[in-house]
């Protein structure tokens, strides 16, 4: 913001006025203490703590098998270095679906036992409910339209959604329902562009995209794959800033073929 400078923490009522003002929303995932501290001193908006660390950090194929102890454990860790960004948490499949006084009970958990600032649940209409109630007791929810990874077996594959006119339609629907009940944003995942920018129009809270095209109001990527830690994801939406992954392992066959030469520790690295 031109004061962007001043501000110590960003809250929902921030990024709404970044929204008003024109000023985009930078979002990344975050899933421990070191990247955390890290991001966070480069000032980015958003730290998700994302479903997406079944993936990253424990190998999964997909994000269904982490746990809500799993993500208590990884916003913890988080949390304990956030001072800027505002720290969103994903409520983990299996804890909201077609359970409302169990997603107030998840989202509870998540706030008193991590400390962070808001939750994230994936889907539409189905899902009000269980936004309402969490709503209710204060916490606020960020929702998550199209792409929704944690329904991949009902979808049974990781298209571009919403292409269809009665998809973009229910789409449409369901954002402006979730913006009704109170959500402070909404992240649109692997839709058309035109769909993105037709949706940030009509809504007044901050649409964020990943893969949405750039007519919304920030952009979110997972922070391993922007780093090109991982290296077996390459969808059209993801831009490579770094590739810590040849860095890193580089580093590791320096260090190797050193210890084996028993060139380290030299003598500046001994007591």
């Amino acid at each position: 913001m031109g004061k962007a400078a001043k501000i110590t923490k960003i809250t929902t009522h921030v990024l709404q006025e970044m929204k008003l003002k024109g000023i985009k929303i930078a979002m990344l995932t975050a899933y421990d203490y070191s990247m955390a501290r890290i991001i966070d001193s480069a000032n980015i908006d958003i730290m998700l703590v994302g479903d997406s660390a079944s993936n990253v950090m424990s190998g999964h194929k997909t994000t269904l098998p982490i746990t809500l102890n799993d993500m208590i454990y990884h916003a913890s860790s988080v949390m304990r270095c956030s001072p800027r960004a505002l720290v969103v948490v994903d409520l983990p499949f299996g804890t909201y679906q077609g359970d409302s006084k169990e997603a107030l009970i998840s989202a509870i958990r998540i706030m008193k036992e991590s400390g962070a600032n808001a939750v994230k649940l994936e889907g539409g209409k189905e899902i009000l409910e269980s936004v309402d109630r969490i709503l209710t007791a204060g916490i606020p929810v960020m929702g998550h339209l199209g792409l929704t990874p944690q329904s991949i077996h009902k979808f049974g594959t990781y298209i571009v959604r919403a292409t269809e006119e009665h998809e973009a339609k229910k789409l449409i629907e369901d954002a402006k329902l979730l913006e009704k009940a109170g959500c402070f944003a909404l992240i649109l995942e692997k839709i058309p562009a035109e769909l993105g920018a037709k949706v940030t129009k009509e809504l007044k809270i901050p649409v964020i995209g990943i893969g949405a095209g750039g007519g919304v109001d920030g952009q979110v990527l997972v922070l391993h794959d922007m780093l090109g830690i991982t290296q077996e994801f390459s969808p059209r939406f993801l831009r490579r800033y770094n590739n810590l992954h040849e860095e890193i392992r580089g580093s590791v066959i320096s260090y190797i073929k050193d210890v084996k030469a028993q060139d380290f520790p030299n003598k500046r690295e001994q007591y």
